[in-house]
């Protein structure tokens, strides 16, 4: 019988981490797979690792993870795949935005030859107009800046088959973009849509600032296209200058210099100084990427593991 692997990270789920495993195993249950779930607990602060434990002991096929910190959820989704043994590995969070009761359709298409099979949102309950404009201006700037097309409004929840699971594998940068990472291994996909539902309980980990940082990691992974941005603009700022200081050597000679300009004297200045900040700001980001890469430390870390009594 085919198998399958249910990933699930979590960081400070504690609220809803009961009902999100009631039924996630209905829908376990209803399937012709020898199935399990691997939790995986991203350094959290409240009670999410002992109600995991308590799972992994009233439930024979549920296996845990606990990472030494956290690690952040891209690394922690790493963790959770890099031990599947499975046939195919579905990822999902456990805050119930993403239903469990889509599973079955990612297998259809998985037995159907696709490898990956990932979950589109038709819509997006629960979240403010401003969250969806900038979620939507999100994927439509990567995917004019990338080389890698990345579906739109499309987040980790996706099943994966062995042959992908072998390749993600194999890419370790620590600067982990992974629904970039999923789209770059290629192999036969596609988009199985569903309605996404508001969170069942407890408070978004994703504030704005962390969805920020996650917008720029993705550019920077995959994409040059800032620095080629702050090319052009050094490039631009420098023809307009040399323009306005031809203006302004014209003028000196057919009408005289009344010492005056000193308003546009520091226009220029502080435009010139901004862009020039820009530009170095956008190499620091790429440099500071190398940096981290080249230190080539592990992913992460794990403290404790519970493996599922019913194996493979």
């Amino acid at each position: 019988m085919p198998q399958l692997t249910v990933v699930v990270p979590a960081y400070n789920e504690s609220d809803v981490l009961m009902v999100f495993h009631r039924r996630l195993s209905k829908v376990l249950d209803s399937l012709s797979l020898d199935c399990d779930v691997l939790y995986v607990d991203d350094g959290s602060k409240d009670d999410t690792w002992s109600i995991i434990e308590k799972l992994v002991a009233d439930d024979p096929r549920t296996g845990a993870i606990k990472l030494s910190r956290n690690f952040g959820k891209e690394a922690a989704m790493t963790a959770g795949l890099d031990h599947v043994t499975a046939d195919a590995a579905v990822v999902i969070d456990s805050d119930l935005q993403d239903p469990p009761e889509l599973i079955p359709a990612l297998v259809e298409q998985w037995r159907a030859g696709f490898d990956v099979v990932y979950a589109t949102r038709s819509a997006r309950e629960g979240e403010t107009g401003f969250k969806r404009f900038t979620a939507a201006a999100f994927y439509r700037s990567m995917n004019q800046l990338s080389d890698t097309a990345i579906p739109r409004d499309t987040g980790d929840f996706r099943l994966l088959s062995r042959r992908a699971l072998d390749a993600l594998a194999q890419l370790r940068e620590r600067q982990r973009f992974m629904k970039g990472l999923f789209s770059w291994i290629g192999y036969r996909q596609t988009a199985v849509r569903y309605l996404r539902e508001p969170r069942q309980a407890g408070t978004t980990k994703w504030n704005y600032w962390r969805l920020a940082q996650l917008a720029i990691e993705g550019i920077t992974s995959f994409s040059t296209a800032p620095l080629r941005l702050a090319t052009w603009v050094g490039i631009a700022s420098a023809g307009l200058a040399f323009v306005y200081g031809f203006i302004v050597l014209i003028r000196a000679l057919f009408y005289g210099d009344a010492v005056r300009g000193y308003p546009t004297l520091m226009l220029v200045i502080l435009f010139l100084g901004g862009v020039q900040l820009l530009a170095l700001g956008v190499i620091g980001e790429y440099l500071g990427r190398n940096y981290a890469e080249s230190k080539r430390r592990p992913l992460y870390f794990i403290e404790e593991q519970r493996q599922p009594r019913k194996l493979h």
